[in-house]
Formats: C-alpha cells, sequence, structure tokens
C-alpha cells in the first residue's frame, strides 16, 4: 500500500542508512518555528554543504509564505484583505488565489463545513486567556461566515467581501500548501527521501531504503502516546485535534476548530487524520472531517480517491476509513 498519518503528530523514524566512509552524505534535520507552530525539514542529503543550502532555501520558502498568509500580521496580504475587502476589490498573490480557490472546493465538497471565513467567529476566541464569546457577541460573526459571499476574480488576481464583518483565515489550508510548496523545492533538487512537517500537517518523499516510515497518531488524551502507528510513504498525512489550541471551563472543552454553522467548537471528534497524496488537501481534510463527524466525514473520504482517514471520535474510540478498515484485517 503505498499510501499504506499530524497538527502534532509524531514521525518515528529509524535511520538505517549511513554514508560511506569518506562520503559527504548524511541525513539531514533542522527545526524552525514559522507559521505559528514547529516546522521540521528532514531529508537524505548527497552533499552537506548544498544540502544545507537548500535547507535555507526550504526555510526561506516557509517564511514567505507566512509572511504573506498571516492573519495577525499587519503587514501580510491577508491582513490587508481582512481590513480592506469589504469596501472593494483587494489585489492578492497567486499563491493566496491558488490557496483560496482550492478552499472553495472543499466548501463546496463539504456543504460549507470547511469555510475560511470562520474567522468572523474565531477572532473572538481566546484561548490563551480562556475567553469565549458570549451568544449575544457571537451572533453577528456567525451571520457573516459563508464561503459563497467570498468574490475571487482569478483573471485579476482580486477578493472582495460582499458581506460587512466578514474575514478570512488560511489556517486550515496553508501550511498544507507551504509544505508542498517545500516538498517541491526538495524534489526540484534531486532530494529521494525526506519528510517536512509544519505542525500538524506532514507530506513524505520516498523511504527508508527498505522499508516505509512508521508514522504515529498521537492519542488526543495522553500526551506521548499513539492511537495507532501505521506505515506510510510518498503522501501527506494531517491531523486536526481538539488538544492543540483549547482551554475548558465547567467541563467544556473549547478549542480552535469552529463548525462555520455554529461559530462554536466542533465536539462530535476528539482528532482525525486524513492521508491523501497532496498536504493542502489533508490539511483542508482533516478539518473538514473533524466538523463532519465520524458518519459523514467518513462517507466524504471513502467518496474520494487515493484519501484515507483515521478518527478518533468523543468516546475516544478509534473509526477507519474502508480502505484503512479492509487493510487493518488483512
Amino acid at each position: 500500500m503505498r499510501h499504506s498519518p499530524s497538527l502534532f503528530f509524531f514521525l518515528l523514524i529509524t535511520l538505517v542508512l549511513a554514508p560511506a566512509s569518506g562520503s559527504r552524505a548524511e541525513w539531514l534535520s533542522e527545526t524552525r518555528h514559522l507559521m505559528g507552530t514547529e516546522v521540521s525539514v528532514e531529508f537524505w542529503a548527497d552533499d552537506v554543504t548544498q544540502g544545507r543550502l537548500l535547507t535555507d532555501t526550504v526555510f526561506a520558502e516557509f517564511k514567505r509564505l507566512d509572511l504573506m498568509m498571516n492573519p495577525w500580521n499587519p503587514a501580510s496580504v491577508l491582513a490587508r484583505i481582512n481590513l480592506e475587502a469589504h469596501r472593494g476589490p483587494v489585489t492578492v498573490t497567486p499563491e493566496i488565489v491558488d490557496v483560496v480557490q482550492r478552499s472553495f472546493h472543499f466548501s463546496r465538497l463539504s456543504e460549507g463545513a470547511f469555510d475560511i471565513s470562520f474567522a468572523s467567529a474565531g477572532e473572538l476566541y481566546d484561548y490563551r486567556n480562556g475567553r469565549a464569546p458570549a451568544s449575544e457577541e457571537l451572533a453577528p460573526a456567525r451571520a457573516a461566515i459563508d464561503y459563497r459571499q467570498i468574490e475571487l476574480d482569478t483573471g485579476r488576481s482580486t477578493i472582495r467581501f460582499r458581506r460587512e464583518g466578514m474575514s478570512i483565515d488560511l489556517g486550515g489550508i496553508a501550511k498544507g500548501y507551504a509544505v508542498d510548496r517545500a516538498v517541491s523545492l526538495l524534489a526540484a533538487a534531486g532530494v529521494k527521501s525526506a519528510v517536512v512537517s509544519a505542525g500538524g500537517d506532514s507530506r513524505i518523499i520516498g523511504n527508508l531504503g527498505d522499508r516505509p516510515r512508521m508514522i504515529g497518531i498521537r492519542h488526543p488524551r495522553k500526551p506521548g502516546d499513539y492511537v495507532v502507528v501505521i506505515p506510510l510513504e510518498d503522501t501527506a498525512i494531517s491531523t486536526s485535534g481538539d488538544y492543540e489550541r483549547f482551554f475548558e471551563r465547567d467541563g467544556v472543552r473549547y478549542h480552535h476548530i469552529l463548525d462555520p454553522g455554529t461559530g462554536e467548537s466542533a465536539r462530535a471528534v476528539r482528532s482525525a487524520s486524513v492521508i491523501a497524496p497532496l498536504a493542502m488537501d489533508s490539511d483542508a481534510l482533516s478539518t473538514t472531517v473533524f466538523v463532519l463527524g465520524v458518519d459523514k466525514g467518513l462517507s466524504l473520504v471513502n467518496s474520494l480517491p487515493g484519501v484515507d482517514a483515521i478518527i478518533v471520535d468523543g468516546e475516544g474510540r478509534l473509526h477507519y476509513s474502508a480502505e484503512l478498515l479492509l487493510s487493518t484485517k488483512e
């Protein structure tokens, strides 16, 4: 099985490849804080010096996209969109056009369970200080959530909001896009074995030479433990979990994965991991499946060729998409 999964999943990598005596080849690994999370780049470099230069190039691409798509940076393109798009079309970068256009695909596919305009409600939550909006504060923000009111002109590369009070957040898809861009840079440089991760979004090139990498999906309630470990190669995986940014009050967990229909934290599952060819797609789909819940989420995944999912429901039970379920019984 070629795609034989996570924000906060763990890679279990055992290296058996050793450079020959006198060789400059080496497995390189580096982690930096970008895009609001830990970004790691690991790959087999035939030349260490060139490999380190390539590592810097990959991190520079992450930084460039972070500065473009970070809604909390007032100098970013996304911040300008949120500030000005309700007044008229705002010219944006080709990358933002691509990401927003792809987000619309998943919005239509999920009937609005994935919606980048959730930010209208999301900005009312403060997870660090344990604050959730009151119902009267949430109501007008919820009314502004509707991806169909975002006007994207791909020919002119502009975005306009048709509804007052709208804002967008690309957090559910941008990190996956950045991972894919990083993998493209590595592949273009001839890298045959690598892992690039940005929080819960990862993409894997190749394998360990004689076997795939073993990937563990984090237990949503037991840090350091895994609910399952599976082999992966040449694929992407993302996990969305209610343990990433959250606080609890009166026995209720408030977390950052919001249901666009209510503006409140989605609570049907604890984590959703999706395996897909591209990290941008696995990123968006893991959020989508989390919001949809077990039945609707698996139904969607099972309808998509080359896509699989592992879900931990609200009671801590595991659920697999059809292809993975069959493989566990073999």
